[in-house]
């Protein structure tokens, strides 16, 4: 008879989650969310507030903190025929080439057109169901890069699907770190929402602490539908690591990550000794971190890469054992959600 709880089996990654605790909307403020707080040591769980961070933190570790900034990277728009399409931007394969998803039909060469003389050319469809396009403006090719302005002005935040609503003017300021940086990313990397100004100055201020960089694609929140995990066809994601994290990464002092991208861009280069490129590491209980120590995240979806990852840290059953307690407190899940604390 199979393990119900083998660590190699997608089905063991599944939980029952009441709908009222996806968080649909930011807390405010943001550092007011709810931190619960696993220690690894003893197996113990205490709950507490996100403001409280600091005072858990161990006083000899560093931490690592993604810089990507979210784009506004959903549009709307129409195909020459009239019919309405919706494109979100995954990410770019160059400077012209862009990997998209689009709601509506559409071949080779389709035509589609958005706000202010933009435009966009069907160039490739993938079988994964994705898109590759050029975008033009009044007919003229441009590249990803001067793109990024035209959809500040006229594309809307990528909001989680799960979330079941349209963005608006709250999600532009909430759905963003304040440490935000490097354009890129189509989703945001979620442990590092709750940080305001304040908290953050009062933890870089107490600890060491560097920047890496990794666009987070839309491919974080593909399911995983394979019987088996290690058959899941793990997306890739452009990741950069700045030299003074680089300084962090290969001193002995313990680390701390914020966030699953965080993680896997440091267990990336752990593996490899890459600086930047593409990362597509999957980590699970079978693959467990080699040189990150500590983890605040949020609460991930049921059979998810992201919940997957926190297995590695802290064993499947562990796993189970810390959602079963956070549900039965009634802690917020998903993107704008409350946070965890592994240490």
């Amino acid at each position: 008879m199979t393990n119900p709880l083998d660590p190699n089996l997608t089905s063991s990654y599944h939980y029952a989650l009441p709908e009222e605790l996806i968080a649909t909307h930011p807390i405010q403020p943001r550092d007011h969310a709810r931190l619960l707080v696993y220690n690894r040591a003893n197996k113990t769980i205490t709950h507490a507030r996100f403001d409280a961070l600091e005072s858990f933190l161990p006083t000899n570790c560093g931490i690592i903190f993604n810089d990507t900034k979210v784009i506004k990277a959903r549009l709307y728009g129409h195909k020459s025929s009239g019919g309405a399409i919706e494109l979100l931007i995954n990410r770019p394969h160059d400077a012209h080439a862009i990997n998209v998803y689009i709601k509506g039909r559409v071949k080779e060469n389709t035509l589609l057109f958005f706000e202010g003389d933009l435009s966009a050319k069907v160039i490739a469809l993938s079988d994964d169901g994705s898109r590759d396009v050029n975008f033009y403006v009044a007919n003229t090719l441009i590249r990803f890069e001067e793109l990024l302005p035209l959809l500040e002005k006229i594309g809307h935040i990528p909001l989680p699907p799960y979330l079941g609503r349209e963005d608006n003017s709250e999600d532009e300021r909430e759905y963003q770190s304040v440490f935000a940086h490097y354009e890129g990313a189509v989703a945001a990397p979620t442990a590092s929402l709750h940080f305001t100004d304040e908290l953050f100055n009062t933890v870089c201020t107490n600890h060491p602490h560097a920047f890496v960089t990794l666009h987070v694609g839309s491919g974080t929140f593909k399911p995983v539908e394979a019987e088996v995990i290690t058959d899941h066809p793990m997306h890739s994601e452009y990741f950069d690591i700045s030299p003074s994290a680089q300084e962090l990464l290969h001193s002995p002092i313990p680390l701390l990550s914020i966030g699953t991208t965080s993680t896997r861009t440091v267990e990336y280069h752990a593996r490899t000794g890459e600086i930047h490129g593409e990362a597509n590491l999957f980590l699970h209980p079978n693959n467990q971190p080699l040189r990150v120590n500590h983890l605040l995240t949020n609460f991930h979806l049921p059979k998810s890469t992201l919940l997957m990852l926190v297995a590695s840290f802290v064993g499947l059953e562990e796993t189970h054992r810390i959602y079963q307690e956070a549900i039965k407190e009634h802690y917020r899940f998903f993107s704008y959600g409350d946070a965890m604390l592994i240490l």
